[in-house]
């Protein structure tokens, strides 16, 4: 396959205390959501000067692939574009198109199948291509869901194992895996087939099982939800992890593992290490939360591993994966039929 150009796309933050409402009314356009809401959750951005982790990690991220497509001799581009803020998809895509790229592979920086993390990103991709005029000479393949490749389960494990050992003195350690909570409708939605949970709740309890099981552990565990938004009335994805820390009976230490997520943003750095902490904390709890992936390594050339996938056309029957439900299937490219169009010199 031929491909000169990679995107890692991702969901922004703000850089700034004046971007926050800003950036809140981005990520909420079109939900009716007040904007006194809004400002209760823009107490956990300013908390931390209004800036958000994510960039910078996005920054660190696309460093290290950069770094890694080095080593391997894959003299191929990598631009960042994000949904939320800047740089915004429409900048990327202008960029790289400025640069004579019309072939684009994307990196999402979502694991899992949802509306959020799959068909949002492709009706945002469609978008920016209409918005820079730029459909009918720029093409985008996005790489497949990665929640069971290696290179996304083994950092977890690794944090697993070593959270596991530093509470070896408990007497009862419960393992608790944690992801985005999301309308049980739109879970349902993500692949009917498998219940009403849909593929999103089902990639996730896959993994659990498989980082229990790679890390040796005969720990008690369970999937739990955080984050949920929106209209009280609507069901989400339950139990919240505060509500599943209060019911623990008998745990004196407990894992909390992020499975959910590929960096420590602000849903990590506020619902997690401030409020479920300081839940376990209330309850008697020792409890320690294991590192996402970030630029772990083996996450950054797991993603390579990925790109070369499509950039070798490797079959279905060769490509890594540790649950049964894998290996995802590829995307459709969006954009331009290549063939006849020739890239800018």
């Amino acid at each position: 396959m031929s491909y000169d150009a990679i995107l890692l796309a991702s969901f922004g933050g703000p850089e700034g205390q004046d971007d926050v409402i800003p950036f809140l009314k981005n990520v909420t356009r079109g939900k009716g959501i007040p904007e006194e809401r809004l400002e209760e959750v823009a107490v956990h951005y300013r908390h931390h000067g209004g800036v958000s982790p994510i960039n910078e990690q996005n920054r660190d991220l696309k460093a290290a692939l950069e770094a890694e497509l080095a080593r391997r001799g894959i003299d191929i581009p990598v631009y960042w574009g994000n949904r939320n803020w800047d740089p915004y998809f429409t900048d990327a895509l202008r960029e790289l198109h400025a640069d004579g790229k019309r072939d684009v592979l994307a990196i999402v920086t979502s694991a899992y199948t949802s509306y959020s993390g799959v068909k949002q990103y492709h009706e945002d991709f469609d978008r920016a291509l209409d918005e820079t005029g730029l459909r009918d000479s720029v093409r985008i393949t996005r790489i497949r869901e990665f929640f069971d490749h290696p290179g996304f389960v083994s950092p977890f494990v690794e944090g697993v194992r070593e959270a596991l050992d530093s509470l070896s003195d408990a007497a009862n350690t419960h393992v608790m895996f944690v992801t985005h909570s999301i309308p049980t409708a739109a879970a349902t939605e993500s692949g009917p087939e498998y219940g009403e949970g849909g593929a999103y709740e089902a990639q996730h309890r896959a993994v659990a099982e498989a980082i229990m099981r790679r890390a040796g552990s005969d720990a008690p565990h369970s999937l739990v939800y955080q984050s949920r938004s929106g209209n009280p009335a609507t069901p989400w994805l339950e139990p919240d992890i505060n509500d599943a820390i209060a019911e623990l009976d008998g745990v004196d230490a407990l894992v909390i593992v992020p499975i959910g997520f590929v960096s420590d943003h602000m849903e990590v750095l506020w619902d997690l290490d401030n409020e479920a902490l300081e839940t376990a904390r209330e309850n008697g709890i020792r409890a320690v939360r294991v590192p996402t992936p970030g630029v772990h390594p083996a996450f950054v050339a797991g993603l390579v591993d990925l790109l070369g996938e499509r950039l070798q056309n490797i079959p279905d029957a060769e490509r890594p994966h540790e649950t049964d439900l894998g290996p995802w299937p590829d995307h459709a490219p969006q954009g331009a039929d290549l063939a006849g169009v020739t890239p800018a010199s």
